[in-house]
């Protein structure tokens, strides 16, 4: 399988199919790049190069015991795009891989990237501080790192369930497959990995990031989403860069990617292509 060493040594694992022009993908959390799939396969199909990568202690990547943090996830992500040369790169993040997309831009993407998109993304702050009174109390999150710790299994399973694809509303159409895929991708990574990586999605600021990304942007996000709520995420990031626009999908999950991939994958292949 292919990897690559990181600068402090990590094994990254990663995906890299097609000739065409290059669009990199960063996954949510706990999962790990097959989360993807449905995206990576249209835009392959529509002759573009992706590649998707497993974050440091998800998915095929080395389960080490340090750097689960923002910066190490950034710089994990420049190392996979400085190994493969990629330039003129539309980067895409779900959930905490926009605040990894976010971060990379910001920090190590000068002249190398064409385009961001963050799709319910975590970016600018998730947790309620003074600054940030709209945030989610730490409790919640104080909640999800108890849950890792003690049943993980279970509490994948009751997310991918529940909240993060909207199975929890009325009528839902429920997908088993889907679920377990979710706890599979999951189940995978390292506890320790999942339970540090609570901390660098939900308290890592990056409205100085947003501030910094120059290029053009697209913000998409579900107006149901119950993981990183509307109103104190892609409401707010569209109004801190510069150069993006907002699409709201009414209706529509956290986990939108997956079950309202065509919705998704046609916007997306629009953004790049305009």
């Amino acid at each position: 399988m292919p990897y690559v060493t990181a600068r402090d040594g990590t094994e990254i694992f990663y995906k890299d199919w097609g000739t065409g022009r290059p669009v990199m993908f960063h996954h949510g959390w706990p999962l790990s790049s097959d989360d993807w799939d449905a995206q990576l396969l249209f835009l392959l199909h529509h002759g573009y190069r992706v590649i998707a990568h497993d974050r440091r202690g998800h998915g095929r990547s080395a389960q080490v015991d340090h750097g689960h943090d923002m910066d190490h996830y950034a710089a994990d992500a420049a190392a996979v795009v400085a190994h493969l040369g990629l330039r003129d790169v539309v980067h895409v993040g779900h959930s905490t891989g926009g605040g990894e997309v976010v971060r990379y831009v910001a920090r190590h993407g000068a002249g190398r990237v064409a385009k961001a998109v963050l799709i319910g993304a975590v970016p600018p702050l998730m947790v309620q501080t003074e600054a940030n009174p709209g945030g989610l109390p730490v409790e919640v999150f104080d909640g999800f790192r108890e849950a890792v710790a003690t049943n993980r299994s279970q509490f994948y399973l009751d997310l991918a369930s529940g909240p993060f694809y909207g199975f929890n509303r009325p009528g839902a159409d429920i997908s088993q497959g889907v679920i377990q895929n979710w706890w599979r991708q999951g189940m995978t990574g390292s506890a320790q990995a999942h339970y540090e990586g609570i901390k660098a999605f939900s308290e890592t600021d990056f409205t100085d990031d947003l501030r910094a990304i120059d290029v053009p942007t697209l913000i998409m996000h579900g107006d149901d989403d119950q993981i990183v709520p509307f109103a104190d995420s892609a409401e707010i990031a569209v109004t801190l860069v510069e150069n993006a626009r907002l699409k709201v999908y009414p209706g529509l999950s956290h986990g939108m990617c997956t079950v309202n991939a065509d919705a998704v994958n046609a916007d997306l292949l629009g953004f790049i292509e305009s």
